[in-house]
Parts: C-alpha cells; sequence; structure tokens
C-alpha cells in the first residue's frame, strides 16, 4: 500500500537533494517549455505595465544652474573696517541659507506661484503654468480653504465666464474684481497669448481649474525638490537641481533661486553697515544739537564779559587748567557710555551688537574689549544659522544661549574694571584742576567759566566731526556691497525630462519578467514530483529494476484501453511493444506457459492499455495468449474490446460459470479474453481464495502467455499475490502522471513481497519534447531516436508526397 507520511518524507528529501545535486538540464528544458504560456503573458503583462506607466503617469522635469559663492568685500579692506560677519560663510552656509523656507518663501513671493494652472484630462491632468488660457489675481480672506479645486469657464467671447467653487457657481467678468466670501478674485486674459489661441485651447481641452496654495505650503514643495551639492569645494561652486511637473516652471524657480541669492546676500552683508549708519544719524541729532547749544552759549558769555582770546593765552596757568578740563571732560563722556552700555544690557537682557560697536568706536577702550564682542557675534551667527534648522527649544540653542550669558558676564565684568578705572582718573583730573582754580587771582570766576564753556564746545565738535567721518566710512562700505558670488550657469530653456524614464520602465519591466520566468521555472523544479524518464525512477528507487522499455505517447486520443498494435503495426508505438516483448526474454527464457501480472500505483497509470497491447504483441507471433482482468473494482477490458461485462472472473471465482463460458474473441486469432465480471461486494476475498490459482492453472495449461491486468495496488493490495506467482510482473508508471514517491512501491515489492524479477514500462513517453532528448538519447538502444511520429512507414511516406506536391 502507498504511505502518505513516508511519501512526505521522502518528497522533501527530494528537494533538497535537487538544491546540493547538480540541477537536470533536461527537466528545467521541459519545465521551461511547460511553462511557456505563463512566461509570455508575464512578458506581455509586464511591458503593458510599462507601456501604460509611461502613457499616463505625470512627466518630472529637471532643470539646473551652478552658483559660485564668493564672500570677499574690497572696500572694507581697503577702508580697514573690521568685518563683524565673521568668517563663517562658507559653502555649507550658502548651501543651508538656500534651503532654509526663509530664503525660499522670498522666492515663491516673487515668482507668485501660489495659484497653480491645470487642464483636466481624462487619466491624468496637466499643470500648464505660464501656458494657462487665463490668470489671477487673488486677494484671500481670512478663513480662506486651500488647496480646493476652483473651475473657470470662459464664454465664447472671452469677456466672462463661471468660476465653479464648491457645487456654486458664479458669474465673473475678465478684468473686473469679485467679491467672494473667502477671496476677491480678478480673472484677466494670459497676455502672451491671441484670442485666436486662446479659443484653440478652450476647445482642444476638457476643462481648465485652477489650485491656491498657502504660500507655506508651496514654500515646503519647492524645498522637497531643491537638491544641491557641493561640485567643486576648491572653486566653491553649487549645483542646484529643482524638479517639477512643469517643464517651463522647474527652469524659472531654479533661475529665481540663483537671482534671489544674489540679492539676499548684498542684504545680509549690508545688514551691520544699515544698523550702524541708523545708530550714527541718530547721534549725530543729539551732538548737533548740544554743539549749537554750547557755540550760542560761548558767545553769549564773551560778549557780555568782553572776553578774548587773547586774554587766556596770557595767562599760563589758565591754559594748563583748561587742558586738565578738557582731559576731565573727555574721561567723564567715556565713562558715561560705559555707564550706558552697562545699563542698556542690563535693561534689555539682551546685546545689539552693533550698536555696541557703534558706541565704543574711537574709545581708548575699544580693544580691551574688541575679543569678547567677536566671540558674542560668532555665537549670534551661529545661533541665527541653527534656527533655519531647529526650534528655539532645542539643545542646540539652548548650548548657545548659555554660551552668550557668560559672554554678556564676562563683558559686564570688563565694563566695569574700564568703569573703575576712569573713576580713579576722574578723580585725579578733579585734584588738578582744583589746585589751578585756586592759583587764578583776576577774575576767576569769569576765566574758569570761559574755559568750561570752550572745552564743551571743543568736544561736541570733535564728537560731531568723528560721527561725520565714521558715517562716511561705512556709507562708502555699504555702497561697496556688490554680491561677490556669481552665476555660472543659468537653467536654459524648458527643463529635462527625467521620469518617467522609457529606459527604465523596459528594464525594469524586462527584469521583473525573466526574474518571474525564472523563479516560475525554479519553483516548479524544486516541486514537480513527477516521473518523466526510465532515469527517474533508477535514481528514486533503491533497487535494481528491470527496464523493459518505454511506450511512446500515441498521435492522438486513445479510447479506453484499446488493441492498437494491430492497427499499424509498423508505427513508432507498434515497435516499443515488440521491444518490450524481446526485453521480456532477457527476464526468463525458460520454456514453458508464462504469467505476465501486470500493475501500477493508482488507476489512470495505463496498466490495462499496456497488458492489452502486450499481449496483442506476443499474440502477432503466433503464441496462445489470453487476458484476464481482475481489477474487479474499475474493470476496463471490456471496454478496451467493446463487449459486456455480464460475466467474467467474479462468476468463474464464485462458480457461477466456468471459464469456457468467459472467454471472449479478440480482432487477433490468437488472443482470448476473459473480463471481470460483474463487480463482486468482496473482491478480495475472491481473488485471494484457492479459486483463482485453479483457474490459473487451467488457463496456463491451454495458452502459452497468461496476461493478468491487476488493480492498483498503490491503493488495494488484491494484486500482490498474483504478482508474486508471475513469471514477469511488471510494474507501469505513466510519465508526467506518475509521481516519484510512487517508486517506493517497487521497494517494498522487491524487499518485502520478496518479487525479485519486477520489471518497469514506463508508458505514454513524448519523445517530442526536450527532457526526453536530454534524458535517452536513443532510447537505450531501443530504437526510439528515430522518430517521434506514430504513423507507419507508409503513412510517413505518403505524408511526405502530399507536403511536397
Amino acid at each position: 500500500m502507498f504511505n502518505p507520511e513516508v511519501a512526505s518524507n521522502n518528497q522533501l528529501k527530494d528537494i533538497t537533494e535537487r538544491l546540493n545535486n547538480n540541477f537536470d538540464i533536461g527537466i528545467i528544458a521541459y519545465l521551461f517549455n511547460k511553462s511557456k504560456i505563463w512566461i509570455i503573458l508575464t512578458f506581455i503583462l509586464a511591458f503593458s505595465v510599462a507601456f501604460l506607466y509611461l502613457r499616463y503617469s505625470q512627466p518630472i522635469y529637471e532643470s539646473h544652474a551652478i552658483l559660485q559663492i564668493n564672500e570677499a568685500n574690497h572696500a572694507d579692506n581697503i577702508l580697514k573696517i573690521d568685518n563683524f560677519e565673521g568668517q563663517t560663510n562658507d559653502l555649507a552656509t550658502a548651501i543651508e541659507q538656500i534651503r532654509s523656507k526663509v530664503f525660499l518663501k522670498r522666492v515663491v513671493e516673487k515668482l507668485d506661484i501660489s495659484a497653480n494652472y491645470y487642464s483636466e484630462g481624462t487619466f491624468k491632468n496637466n499643470e500648464l503654468y505660464s501656458q494657462s488660457p487665463y490668470l489671477i489675481k487673488i486677494n484671500p480672506k481670512p478663513g480662506i480653504v486651500y488647496g480646493q479645486k476652483i473651475y473657470v469657464e470662459l464664454n465664447s467671447q472671452l469677456n466672462g465666464g463661471i468660476l465653479k467653487i464648491g457645487g456654486k457657481n458664479e458669474k465673473f467678468q475678465v478684468n473686473n474684481w469679485l467679491k467672494l466670501k473667502d477671496f476677491d478674485i480678478n480673472v484677466y486674459l494670459n497676455p502672451q497669448m491671441t484670442t485666436t489661441y486662446i479659443k484653440e485651447l478652450l476647445r482642444d481641452n476638457k476643462a481648465f481649474y485652477f489650485i491656491m496654495s498657502d504660500v507655506e505650503a508651496v514654500t515646503g514643495s519647492i524645498q522637497s525638490k531643491l537638491e544641491l551639492k557641493v561640485m567643486n569645494e576648491s572653486a566653491k561652486t553649487i549645483l542646484l537641481k529643482v524638479k517639477d511637473v512643469n517643464s517651463a516652471k522647474s527652469t524659472d524657480i531654479v533661475n529665481a533661486i540663483t537671482e534671489e541669492y544674489l540679492t539676499y546676500d548684498v542684504e545680509r552683508k549690508s545688514e551691520s553697515s544699515r544698523s550702524i549708519l541708523a545708530f550714527i544719524d541718530g547721534q549725530l541729532n543729539s551732538v548737533y544739537n548740544d554743539l549749537k547749544t554750547t557755540e550760542s552759549d560761548l558767545q553769549q558769555f564773551k560778549k557780555e564779559n568782553n572776553f578774548t582770546d587773547k586774554d587766556l593765552l596770557i595767562n599760563s596757568d589758565m591754559l594748563r587748567y583748561t587742558s586738565v578740563e578738557d582731559q576731565l571732560l573727555k574721561v567723564e563722556m567715556e565713562e558715561k557710555i560705559v555707564a550706558e552700555i552697562q545699563a542698556n544690557i542690563s535693561k534689555n537682557k539682551g546685546i545689539d551688537i552693533y550698536e555696541l560697536v557703534s558706541l565704543i568706536s574711537g574709545t581708548d577702550y575699544e580693544n580691551s574689549i574688541r575679543d569678547v564682542t567677536q566671540s558674542i557675534q560668532k555665537l549670534l551667527l551661529e545661533k541665527e544659522n541653527l534656527l533655519y534648522h531647529v526650534t528655539p527649544s532645542s539643545e542646540q540653542i539652548k548650548q548657545i544661549n548659555y554660551q552668550l550669558e557668560n559672554q554678556k558676564k564676562l563683558l559686564l565684568e570688563s565694563l566695569d574694571a574700564i568703569r573703575l578705572k576712569y573713576k580713579t582718573k576722574v578723580k585725579n583730573l578733579l585734584e588738578k584742576s582744583s589746585d589751578f582754580k585756586n592759583r587764578l587771582n583776576k577774575n576767576p570766576d569769569n576765566e574758569v567759566e570761559f574755559s568750561r564753556l570752550s572745552r564743551l564746545y571743543s568736544i561736541s565738535e570733535k564728537y560731531y566731526t568723528m560721527l561725520l567721518e565714521k558715517k562716511t566710512e561705512f556709507s562708502i562700505s555699504k555702497a561697496s556691497y556688490v554680491s561677490k558670488s556669481s552665476i555660472l550657469e543659468k537653467g536654459q530653456g524648458l527643463g529635462a525630462k527625467v521620469s518617467p524614464s522609457s529606459r527604465n520602465a523596459i528594464l525594469v519591466a524586462l527584469l521583473v519578467s525573466l526574474l518571474f520566468s525564472v523563479g516560475l521555472v525554479f519553483m516548479r523544479y524544486l516541486f514537480h514530483d513527477k516521473i518523466y524518464t526510465l532515469n527517474d525512477i533508477t535514481k528514486y528507487s533503491s533497487g535494481n529494476v528491470a527496464l523493459l522499455g518505454i511506450v511512446p505517447k500515441y498521435s492522438s486520443n486513445i479510447p479506453v484501453s484499446q488493441l492498437i498494435v494491430d492497427k499499424n503495426p509498423k508505427a513508432l508505438i507498434s515497435e516499443s511493444f515488440r521491444t518490450i516483448r524481446t526485453n521480456l526474454s532477457f527476464i526468463d527464457n525458460t520454456p514453458g506457459s508464462k504469467i505476465i501480472s501486470i500493475t501500477s500505483t493508482i488507476s489512470g497509470e495505463g496498466k490495462t492499455f499496456v497488458a492489452i497491447n502486450i499481449a496483442g504483441i506476443l499474440a502477432f507471433t503466433g503464441k496462445r495468449v489470453v487476458i484476464i482482468d481482475l481489477d474487479m473494482r474499475k474493470p476496463k477490458i471490456h471496454r478496451g474490446f467493446g463487449v459486456t461485462n455480464n460475466i467474467g472472473m467474479s462468476t468463474i471465482l464464485t462458480n457461477t460459470t466456468t471459464v469456457e463460458e468467459c472467454f471472449n474473441d479478440s480482432p487477433m486469432e490468437n488472443l482470448k479474453f476473459i473480463t471481470a465480471g460483474p463487480t463482486p461486494p468482496n473482491p478480495s476475498e475472491l481473488i485471494l481464495n484457492d479459486k483463482l490459482d485453479e483457474v490459473i492453472t487451467y488457463l496456463k495449461s491451454k495458452f502459452d502467455y497468461v496476461v493478468i491486468d491487476n488493480a492498483p495496488i498503490g491503493l488495494v493490495t488484491d494484486g500482490i499475490a498474483t504478482i508474486q506467482r508471475a513469471n514477469y510482473p511488471i510494474y507501469v508508471f505513466r510519465a508526467g502522471y506518475s509521481k516519484k514517491m510512487f517508486t517506493q512501491i517497487l521497494d517494498k515489492l522487491k524487499n518485502e513481497s520478496n518479487i525479485k524479477d519486477l520489471a518497469v514500462v514506463l508508458n505514454d513517453v513524448d519523445l517530442s519534447k526536450k527532457i526526453y532528448s536530454y534524458n535517452y538519447g536513443y532510447g537505450y538502444g531501443y530504437g526510439y531516436g528515430y522518430g517521434s511520429g506514430y504513423y507507419s512507414e507508409e503513412d510517413n511516406f505518403k505524408r511526405k508526397s502530399k507536403k511536397k506536391s
């Protein structure tokens, strides 16, 4: 009996062996040929998908430009003005600035691309950009819903139309403002197009609509489409790439980014000069008013007291006194500036570095705190760059804020030390001033007052002059800020198409088809469990089994188990049975009557067909042959010969009829057969009783060969007894139908049932398949290599003659 559990284990073992051993090229070729319809369908499907992908997917276009970064400012170098921006604006900084949303938002506002124009198609929509027949001006109101489709239908006169917004229709006039709930809109015709061309567009397209997007959303979209990379670090060049669904739009965006960066670069670099100039202008107004007031007071004093400059030059003590007073006023002024800086820092909790620089410019302590101010400036720039990418509450910003607080404390301590120094100096100068004042005899009060007014006027005049000089320097520096960065290459024409790629789509389709085809054949190779060749039988059975031969596939469908060797005795299939007949003599060539017992594993393997035609080919030699049908559960002998099955072996074994009464004549003179008879309720018991032995002994006495068609022993064990008794036990497999696991029954019959001369016939072999050319060659010397047709030589000759005519 067939054991499914053992068969399953053998199948897993078979898969493992196939992976470990060399691949069987013949089986692979056969499976490939068997799978060719699926392979062809896979190629057709894959390339159809590729065609649809290329036809209906949205094209993506790419434009590029090259930007060279240069941070130098020659005017600052000539005027020897400190560069308060530091030296941090390298390529990495430029890339991050261009990629930042703050910068890209300027580009979006410059291009005015918040409104996107589309034409609606059956399968895909196309963005028109500048090729839209109409354009819009829109003033959004609070609460506007972005992202909705707004259809525009222009009338035939092109002077108005209808806006379709969320199921509502709103009439509009071209070039007139229409006030709606969410926005005010003005629709006007594209000035770059003629009315004739616009009418052609309206006629050729299904519908037109536009979508309003938030500036932030458009900025984010451009940020995702923008690609930046360093081309040459030594030359400081950056490659910018922009991808978009519209070719002209991609070019405009990449050019707008490069041009806007030059403008942004100038604004950023001149920011410090603008801040300093604004502070200087404020100081100039204040100092100018003080200067005018002091000058007026001095003139009034001279007039009232008849003072001249000569009066002061006569007295040397007065000159020295005046000098001391000048020094005192200067020191007091600088001490006042330091106090103002400290108060400003403490009050505002922050540092305006540009205002600080302008305040300390030209003072004696300028160099003392230069290092601290530069450190603060560097940290502020670093913080500004980080805010493009992180939030103010991030750890990086917190770390920089901590460092700024430390620098602020250090600055305040330095200012405290400077202020203490000035207070000491003021004290000393006051003592000297008091000494000189006591030694003045003549009108000391008038002289002192005159000296004080003169000193105030002189200081105010010097301070005013210094501010004018600084304003001139920074004005020249600001005017010289022309961006040194340059556009080496602009985006030209329309963007190049980068997706979908026809080449990539075809390659992917080809690769998927090949992988699927190889995978299909490989999986079929791993899991195919059918017997195709005699080599499969010898490979998967452990015992030595005699190979009687193969029975080729018949050229057309055969009626159930029909005798065919008598119809085309010269055909290849008849020749194969002759070979089997010849090979039987090598198994047992002793004289006397012989029993041929034929079985298989399951029904449908062709054992009855083989039994009938082996009997027929033996009858051709003049031998007396009888066939008996012992497959009582599913008898077929009577169907093969076209007779009834009213009596037969079942009636003989139950003593209902005699053997002589059950003989049937065949179309061949020496061939008789006995059908199975009516199906009994106990076929196994009938076959295993002694009556069967008597019948077989009787038949042997009357015939040279007794051919027994047994039931499949993979399902029932009825036929084992007759196979053990047979001179020629034959086991039939069917190519492409019988499973490899069936070969285990051969080992079981030989080892457990002690059937020594068991032989194998492989039925229904299709010699036209490539697998057999690999595994058979010329059929083990049996003469199966000379053709794949199954006609007689006369038929072949007639067919060739018809083809020639």
